[in-house]
């Protein structure tokens, strides 16, 4: 019987297991005082918005909804033509992780390309260019890019410049997927300088930008950066159940997140931890990694013997059956502690299995 440190505190499975802010709890109790009309016309949403047009520049439209996949399914619901499918990556959460959710709302093809890095790359949509026009072929329609991606690597903002213009030449609208945007902002410079340079600089049509992953309790924000493609968003977000009533306790969660940049500073914390866990656990026999993190989730690759016990002791997901590989993510709350604990826990067993 290998005998192991208790657990940390704060697991590695997920940024969505960790709770929320305590600014953001503030918030909600302070939006829980007194009656406000529903539906976002109230004070906290006004707010909000505003919040996101600094943001992403005057011309942006924001809209509140529930969770991530509502957001990704409102944001393509609203920008994608009938006949047409949806492009991304084999890895993307539209394809893998919501439960179809995407082809039943929208009635359209979700079309997967291969990538060994979760990335996407223009020469993968020219490759599509011989659907267009042909009366037998979903016609490729809109690319959904993810940023950060499923695998923790995080597109340049030449990158996503690129794919945009070749997108937009392919008469293509491009959504992003920003379930934790946070991170990949906080990951090229920290600055709102830096999330424009991926997004709105680089022509990025809509983005679902994430909350819940980032400190709030729950919501996220669809915003169209192309506000010509707003047009019919307030009806969509309505259609495909994504409007809340109370509006104004996620527009209040959000305001406490988006206020002096707190977002990007808990996402330099969860991304500098990622970095400290990786670090603690390199050198340890029987892990071998891909690369260093560049946001905040590790993908080591271990012995399938070792993969279980040590998720008893302290739960991760298994990411990759097929190369047993798992990811380690840290949050906005998980402290050095936690990773040295959780890396000593590693370091313990391996040893033994060894």
């Amino acid at each position: 019987m290998i005998e192991l440190p208790p657990a940390p505190a704060c697991a590695f499975a997920s940024d969505n297991a960790a709770g929320a802010h305590p600014s953001v709890i503030d918030a909600i109790v302070r939006a829980n005082v007194g009656h406000q009309l529903a539906y976002g016309s109230d004070a906290h949403t006004a707010e909000a918005g505003a919040r996101f047009r600094d943001l992403f520049g005057p011309t942006a439209e924001s809209f509140l909804v529930w969770n991530g996949t509502g957001a990704n399914v409102m944001s393509l619901a609203t920008v994608i033509h009938p006949a047409e499918a949806v492009v991304c990556s084999e890895w993307a959460h539209i394809a893998v992780d919501e439960t179809g959710a995407p082809e039943r709302a929208l009635g359209a093809k979700v079309m997967t390309l291969p990538s060994v890095d979760g990335k996407v790359r223009p020469e993968q949509l020219d490759a599509l260019a011989h659907f267009i026009g042909d009366q037998h072929h979903a016609q490729p329609g809109v690319l959904s890019i993810t940023q950060s991606t499923e695998l923790g690597t995080v597109y340049t903002p030449d990158e996503v410049a690129a794919l945009c213009d070749t997108a937009h030449r392919l008469g293509m609208r491009v959504h992003l997927d920003g379930a934790r945007i946070a991170n990949a902002t906080a990951a090229l410079g920290g600055t709102i300088q830096a999330l424009r340079s991926f997004t709105v600089d680089a022509g990025v049509d809509v983005v679902s930008f994430g909350g819940t992953k980032a400190g709030l309790v729950g919501g996220e924000a669809v915003v169209f950066l192309n506000p010509a493609l707003a047009s019919r968003a307030k009806y969509v977000r309505k259609q495909v159940n994504q409007l809340p009533s109370k509006m104004r306790f996620i527009a209040a969660q959000f305001n406490a997140l988006l206020h002096d940049d707190l977002w990007i500073r808990l996402a330099e914390h969860s991304n500098a931890m990622g970095t400290r866990l990786y670090e603690a656990t390199r050198s340890i026999d029987g892990l071998s990694f891909d690369a260093a993190p560049q946001v905040n989730s590790v993908f080591p690759c271990l012995s399938p013997e070792a993969i279980v016990p040590l998720q008893e002791w302290c739960f991760f997901w298994n990411w990759n059956a097929a190369r047993d590989q798992v990811r380690w993510m840290t949050a906005w709350d998980t402290t050095p502690a936690d990773v040295d604990r959780f890396a000593e826990g590693v370091r313990i067993f391996l040893a033994e299995c060894n």
